[in-house]
């Protein structure tokens, strides 16, 4: 696993990488680790570089060079590296120290993703582990900073629930090559072989426009943030459209907003939402034919709720509102929605860790049917 850092030679960088590989497992005492051109082919870099490496490595003790054969882990490099103060893996760890597994999320709250931690602590606290916590808040560049410091840190696992954007992280696709144990949250990579464990979204979302169809809503607006490659997104918009199919009711596009960006971790500001805000109020008054709003996120939702109270729009009399996720207040919930089984979601994430860690075989998709909850913010069309 590569732990690059510019302020560090180029072969410092391959010695901590193959130094780490072997303390984590991936070469074991006596294997052939790669030779010098390999290695400059891997990391793009001379034979000298490489070579300078492997000889710091025999230096330590870590490895045996063999002429003409190769090099090799050495049959007792436990304690190997240590005198120099180089990082090791987990398998450098004490024996007495408990099992840390890391997590990378984008960001939590109460409408969505508290859940999700408690059910990790409730889990960590069953099997005497830890849980390690970094946020990315959306952002390719610190998920991937989360995800190295985590490794170097000793991780025995990582839980990540990918940045949201159209661009997944180098470093997943990373641990994906090495059989690390990983596990995504919330969302599938496509093309990627790794465990993942989220709610059915097309399910979820079928089900919830169903409900507004029974109360006579067939001109529904769709509110969401950029949909491109995040699978829970698109699953939702799937099922929306799906629901529609299924009961023979045109899907109107023109009454979609696609590009909602004020509830991005890094755009959550009051500026972005007031902008926002008087978007969807813009959007609605040039589409009266709308009698229901179905926005893909809680916090979507409210903004919908305060433009079409600001324009005096009654809810649910003249508009009715349903989302994912909604926190409850005194006297219940102020939306309708599809309540997903966080603490399921996450106990079961932690504990496939802990599998894959072990050597277990675990599935490659889960996915968790969510449950409607009927709040105060839908009702039947007015005639």
């Amino acid at each position: 696993m590569s732990h690059e850092s510019s302020s560090k030679p180029m072969y410092e960088q391959i010695f901590e990488d193959l130094l780490y590989q072997i303390h984590s497992g991936k070469y074991e005492p006596g294997e052939r680790i790669p030779s010098e051109k390999e290695l400059g082919e891997i990391y793009k870099v001379s034979r000298i570089t490489s070579k300078k490496a492997l000889e710091l490595l025999t230096q330590e003790g870590i490895i045996v060079r063999q002429p003409g054969r190769g090099s090799f882990v050495a049959e007792d490099n436990s304690d190997a590296g240590s005198q120099s103060g180089y990082l090791l893996g987990t398998k450098g760890r004490r024996e007495a120290d408990k099992l840390l597994i890391g997590l990378v999320m984008t960001d939590f709250g109460d409408s969505y993703g508290t859940g999700l931690i408690y059910g990790m602590e409730e889990a960590s606290r069953t099997h005497d582990a830890y849980l390690v916590l970094r946020r990315s808040l959306g952002e390719p560049a610190r998920e991937e900073e989360a995800i190295k410091g985590l490794l170097e840190l000793g991780v025995d696992g990582l839980i990540i629930f990918p940045a949201q954007g159209e661009y997944f992280n180098a470093e997943i696709l990373k641990l994906v090559i090495d059989r690390y144990p990983l596990v995504l949250l919330d969302r599938h990579l496509k093309g990627i072989s790794a465990s993942s464990i989220s709610t059915d979204n097309a399910a979820a979302a079928r089900q919830l426009i169903n409900y507004l169809f029974k109360l006579g809503h067939s001109h529904i607006a769709l509110l969401t943030t950029p949909p491109q490659d995040t699978t829970a997104i698109e699953d939702r918009i799937e099922g929306f459209i799906q629901a529609h199919a299924e009961s023979g009711i045109v899907v109107d596009r023109e009454l979609w907003i696609q590009e909602i960006m004020a509830t991005l971790p890094t755009a959550f500001t009051p500026e972005n939402k007031l902008r926002e805000k008087e978007r969807i109020k813009r959007h609605l008054q040039d589409h009266p034919q709308i009698t229901a709003i179905f926005a893909l996120e809680h916090n979507i939702a409210q903004l919908a709720y305060e433009a079409a109270s600001e324009l005096g729009m009654n809810i649910p009399g003249d508009i009715s509102i349903v989302c994912f996720d909604s926190p409850e207040y005194t006297g219940g919930f102020l939306f309708t929605h599809m309540r997903q089984r966080q603490e399921e979601m996450g106990r079961a994430a932690f504990e496939n860790v802990l599998r894959l860690k072990k050597g277990e075989a675990v599935p490659p998709k889960v996915m968790l049917e969510a449950e409607l909850i009927t709040g105060s913010s839908t009702g039947r069309v007015r005639s």
